[in-house]
């Protein structure tokens, strides 16, 4: 009798099947969520514990009687991998990785291809994707950086351009966070770095490199997660469209924004930013605060954010940076305007 024998793919065919066909991540629950492929299932071969207990073996006994506790655990579960297998597949189909391509994924995909399903895996797992959309991030791009003093509407303004069908990735979106100690008011909770950057890869990969890409102005760090090294020195080296809006038209924003929030946790922010606001300016700054003085909250602010922002502004090339004035806080007017200032530059 022939046994069938599953597919296995490399990175580039895995990626252009896998949004057409379901991913498994036979990985354990631990692995999966400190950074997994967007869209894939996890449905792993061993808990968390399971996992640690079968290396401990190996460690300590080899190959052969962690083989063998694999076995011992793996086997009573067999029929829910199969079932839960069945279920998730599209057309009796499906694409399966696990860290290295090693044993796991190899041992679902056999048991897969028994009971009817079109398995393909993953030459070196997880590990060639994480490699391959690093290198991803070094191909040339069309980068044009939207910037300006917090309080600006640079977020608004992306939103704008996405509606008026020009290209944005939007990394304070995929980071949960807005990027400052305020950032994380009002946001769900922040991915790992690891993940962060395999969901910019899911939308750099829809990209069109040959016409521009807006990208918000940021540090190297937005809350807790990171930018990826290539893409963070392409937003440093690309043109700035500047935003100069008056700063009572960004504490006016502001406050808009930041007024429905819970006090406690704008106290908080404030806090995170007492030692370069100075001991004096944070006690008017939590003052403000208590008596819902919001404008002077917004105003004592700004005063660390602008000048934050005017250092990280110094050490861009000057001829890289047009200025925008921007009189009101329209978000299609001022949209409009951007755009005309950079297709004439």
């Amino acid at each position: 009798m022939n046994v069938k024998v599953y597919e296995k793919l490399d990175i580039k065919d895995f990626l252009n099947k896998n949004r057409e066909i379901t991913v498994v991540d036979v990985r354990s629950p631990i692995e999966y969520n400190q950074g997994h492929i967007p869209g894939s299932i996890n449905l792993p071969l061993f808990s968390d514990e399971e996992r640690k207990q079968v290396g401990t073996v190996y460690k300590k006994s080899g190959f052969n009687s962690s083989l063998l506790l694999g076995l011992k655990i793996t086997g009573p579960k067999l029929d829910s991998f199969v079932k839960k297998a069945k279920e998730i597949a599209l057309n009796k189909e499906l694409l399966i990785h696990c860290w290295r391509g090693g044993k796991r994924s190899e041992s679902m995909a056999w048991l897969f291809d028994l009971s009817g399903i079109k398995t393909s895996v993953l030459i070196d797992g997880y590990k060639a994707y994480r490699t391959y959309l690093r290198k991803e991030f070094e191909k040339p791009a069309n980068i044009i950086v939207l910037g300006g003093m917090t309080g600006s509407g640079k977020t608004d303004i992306l939103i704008e351009i996405i509606k008026q069908k020009h290209q944005v990735l939007n990394l304070e979106g995929l980071a949960n966070h807005k990027g400052s100690a305020f950032g994380s008011i009002g946001q769900e909770d922040q991915p790992t770095t690891e993940q962060f950057e395999n969901n910019i890869y899911e939308q750099w990969l829809d990209l069109d490199f040959s016409k521009p890409i807006w990208i918000e102005d940021e540090s190297k760090a937005i809350g807790k997660v990171h930018i990826p090294d290539p893409l963070y020195k392409k937003i440093r080296e690309a043109r700035l469209i500047k935003i100069e809006k008056a700063k009572e038209l960004r504490v006016k924003r502001l406050v808009k924004e930041y007024t429905v929030c819970d006090k406690i946790m704008l106290e908080n922010a404030i806090v995170k930013i007492s030692k370069r606001l100075g001991g004096l300016r944070t006690k008017e700054c939590l003052i403000a605060l208590k008596e819902d003085n919001f404008n002077k909250v917004a105003d004592i602010s700004l005063e660390y954010y602008d000048k934050a922002y005017n250092y990280g502004l110094s050490n861009r090339k000057k001829n890289s940076i047009i200025n925008v004035i921007l009189e009101n806080n329209n978000v299609k007017r001022n949209t409009n305007q951007i755009l005309n200032y950079y297709e004439k530059s």
